[in-house]
């Protein structure tokens, strides 16, 4: 790996020990052996945007690894939600670094826009994934299914962070969906 590649794995382990706003950009370096201080600015620009870079990537890594646990059985829901419920302590730190960012968005338009991609790119794939299981769906109501899970799964990030306790159960979310589903206007879809 060259400087610029070390620069953003040290970034993730960062985000993994630190959190998103507490590293510095001397934690960095001393997470990526080789590299100095000057490295951030000549290959990224700021410690942010070197930070954001390495949110992205691992978000993105973390998102198609769970998209991948709930493929096992796509038709059985409630597993599927089990499994991703239960790599969430394992990535606690980058699920709090994730919130962390979120905080940012107002503030900083770059990473407003980095979030916006990411979250393009994530529905994209979620979409090509339901038509893959669903290839009787039409390209916008897989889209809108992708849209849909990944809200399910942000907002259960946050509730997992509030009090782990209280998160429903892949069952309980399976169960909720159906009577929210029931309740829905036909006309209004």
């Amino acid at each position: 790996m060259g400087s610029r590649e070390d620069l953003l794995e040290g970034a993730k382990r960062c985000l993994y020990e630190r959190g998103y706003a507490r590293t510095t950009a001397r934690d960095i370096v001393a997470a990526a052996p080789g590299t100095h201080l000057a490295s951030i600015g000549y290959h990224y620009g700021s410690k942010e945007a070197l930070l954001d870079a390495a949110l992205m990537q691992a978000i993105a890594e973390l998102s198609d690894m769970l998209a991948q646990l709930s493929t096992e059985d796509p038709r059985r829901l409630p597993g599927a939600w089990d499994r991703v419920l239960a790599e969430f302590d394992a990535h606690k730190p980058l699920l709090i670094a994730h919130v962390e960012a979120w905080s940012q968005i107002e503030r900083s338009p770059e990473l407003r826009e980095r979030f916006a991609r990411l979250h393009a790119g994530q529905v994209a794939k979620g979409a090509e994934h339901t038509k893959a299981v669903r290839p009787d769906l039409d390209a916008e109501t897989a889209r809108a299914v992708s849209a849909v899970s990944g809200a399910l799964a942000d907002g259960l990030i946050v509730q997992w962070l509030i009090d782990p306790k209280q998160v429903p159960s892949g069952h309980q979310i399976a169960a909720g969906l159906r009577v929210l589903a029931d309740v829905i206007d036909t006309e209004d879809a």
